[in-house]
């Protein structure tokens, strides 16, 4: 049997091992902060006794029994026939599931369970597996999952060609007043004159976000003779290109295009993306298709957009609330065609959806390696008890990096450095990998990566990972002394984070337990990553510290850390500062306005 993934990491609830209830779980406050510090991370350490036991039950023929509480194609519910007990139970109330998960070994669902803290506890332990059938996961609490050993899969792939066609549907039906024309000749109305649409033959289409889904809508869009440009500064251009398909940067993707897609996720720098400010820059008239997620529209601004004409048309099948309210100006608003949530629900979509969660929960309660696990990867205790703080290091570097990468090229290869007096055969840096590849990764997109699947998502994203070595004399008992990433032939919209060989570099160190930043390029710094930095590069001169420290407690922006590396006297230098709120937009402004400041960026850690 394969190496198992669902691991029991906390302890028993009571200090008398005897008085505590088979496989039951702690709170989270009472595990070790190592494991806290894993939870956190999806990071799991050692199989438990109890998930071993349990696995070794099915492997000697017993049947698990698995529980599906929302409607799933019938092909997936035969596969999880053939090697389980399926017990279909739909619409449970909350404490109706809180009832059965503690009879279930895994538990299926769609997007209307929510799978809670409250749910795991209730499990008591003999829950192994959660698969979401569908991509997003945010029904189910990853956090309390982890806790309990329970693997959460998805089924991230099976919809893709579903939601493209989607917004195709929708980008023709707006453009030829499909909805309007039906709902008024319905009510007896015959107004051809009024519905007049547009062609979309010779249109500009802007796609924003060139995933899976997205360079499969500029596949389809390319059929209708529409011209093609996609904004992603994370996606290769040799994809883009082979379809046909000019990546641009973001200001010029909406200033420019007749149509925009939305394809992009919904992540912290992707949050009402599409603001006041955002459509005052889009070419008047504009028409807006988004089958991505609500929440990267500002939806009164979208509504203002529209009112005042910026916005000529706008179809959407997600929304910030759903369901919407029913007096929702926007979605009554003649202008704009709706949906509800169409976006994967095609018969075919639906049947491959419910075979890949099938096979991936399957596999899960086999003990198999699974590619869609969203949590709980297996590594050696003894290694991550080593690697934690530099784990912590690894993710914020990627994270770090990533945000100093301008749009336009696309991210073609990074490569990892370690510097380590230990012999390469006993320094295991596959979780760093993973951690390296999560940060770089997780903040510009929907995926959720571990050491399980890290190699995996950035193979589907076109990212080539290599790692190097650099053999130090000095104590093989420290682990590693620096890490280094480098992402090769891109652009930065920070250009005093290039190298001499012209890759954006960072470098890092952990210091008294805490991971440091000690270089940016060419430049030396010293500043802890925590909380938030800000990155200035000026001429060296006296008093720009000041200048700047004066701004952010000016605008109540509490400094936490600060350093300073240059070249050389009186030639460039790099600031780095840790601050523990985001400045306001004014305070930015007003440290790029310092007559010596060249460049700054300011990035969330």
């Amino acid at each position: 049997m394969a190496a198992p993934l669902c691991h029991l990491l906390a302890a028993p609830p009571s200090t008398s091992p005897a008085a505590a209830p088979a496989g039951h779980l702690s709170p989270p406050s009472r595990a070790s902060p190592l494991r806290r510090f894993l939870f956190a991370r999806g990071v799991s350490a050692a199989p438990s006794a109890r998930w071993v036991a349990a696995a070794s039950a099915s492997a000697a023929g017993g049947r698990p029994t698995v529980l599906v509480t929302e409607k799933l194609g019938e092909a997936g519910l035969e596969l999880l026939r053939r090697f389980a007990n399926v017990d279909c139970a739909y619409e449970l109330t909350a404490e109706e599931l809180r009832a059965k998960v503690s009879l279930v070994d895994a538990l299926v669902v769609r997007s209307a369970t929510r799978v809670t803290r409250e749910v795991f506890e209730a499990a008591r332990g003999r829950l192994r597996v959660v698969g979401r059938a569908g991509v997003g996961i945010d029904n189910v609490d990853l956090q309390a999952a982890t806790e309990a050993g329970c693997l959460v899969v998805n089924a991230p792939t099976a919809n893709t060609v579903a939601a493209a066609e989607h917004a195709i549907a929708l980008l023709a039906a707006m453009s030829r007043n499909v909805a309007q024309a039906d709902a008024s000749l319905k009510a007896g109305r015959w107004q051809r004159n009024k519905y007049v649409g547009v062609s979309l033959v010779g249109k500009t289409l802007a796609i924003m976000g060139f995933g899976k889904v997205g360079s499969e809508v500029a596949r389809r869009a390319k059929g209708l003779g529409m011209d093609i440009i996609a904004h992603d500064p994370y996606a290769p251009v040799d994809r883009a290109r082979a379809i046909g398909v000019d990546l641009v940067s973001f200001d010029e993707a909406i200033s420019t295009a007749d149509f925009i897609s939305l394809h992009m996720p919904l992540t912290p720098s992707t949050a009402k993306l599409f603001d006041d400010e955002t459509f005052g820059n889009m070419k008047k008239g504009v028409r807006i298709v988004n089958v991505a997620r609500g929440g990267v529209v500002d939806e009164d601004a979208l509504l203002r957009a529209l009112d005042n004409g910026t916005v000529s048309q706008a179809a959407l099948d997600v929304f910030t609330e759903e369901p919407p309210p029913k007096d929702s100006k926007l979605v009554h608003h003649e202008n704009v065609t709706v949906t509800p949530h169409l976006g994967a629900s095609t018969s075919e979509a639906q049947e491959g959806v419910a075979l890949e969660i099938a096979e991936a929960v399957l596999g899960a309660l086999k003990g198999e390696l699974a590619a869609t696990a969203v949590n709980a990867p297996m590594v050696p205790a003894e290694v991550l008890s080593e690697l934690s703080p530099y784990v912590v290091l690894a993710e914020k570097l990627g994270r770090l990096v990533v945000q100093l990468v301008a749009g336009g090229s696309g991210i073609k290869g990074v490569k990892i450095v370690y510097s380590s007096a230990r012999d390469p055969d006993d320094l295991d840096t596959r979780v760093l990998r993973a951690m390296v590849t999560k940060g770089i990764i997780e903040p510009i997109s929907s995926a959720f990566v571990n050491i399980v699947n890290a190699d995996y998502v950035a193979k589907q994203r076109g990212l080539r990972i290599s790692e190097e070595r650099i053999l130090l004399d000095g104590s093989p008992e420290i682990p590693i002394d620096s890490i280094q990433v480098h992402l090769a032939n891109v652009e930065s919209k920070f250009a005093g984070a290039l190298s001499d060989e012209g890759d954006l570099r960072v470098d890092g160190e952990v210091k008294d337990g805490k991971p440091h930043l000690t270089l940016v390029g060419p430049f030396s710094v010293d500043v802890s990553l925590e909380g938030n930095l800000i990155l200035c590069r000026q001429v060296d001169q006296p008093g720009i510290i000041g200048k700047v420290g004066s701004i952010l407690g000016t605008m109540n922006v509490n400094v936490n850390f600060m350093s300073v590396g240059r070249t050389a006297p009186g030639k460039q230098a790099i600031m780095a500062i840790g601050v523990d709120e985001e400045p306001e937009k004014e305070a930015l402004k007003l440290i790029g306005d310092i007559p010596s400041v060249e460049e700054f960026v300011f990035v969330k850690l």
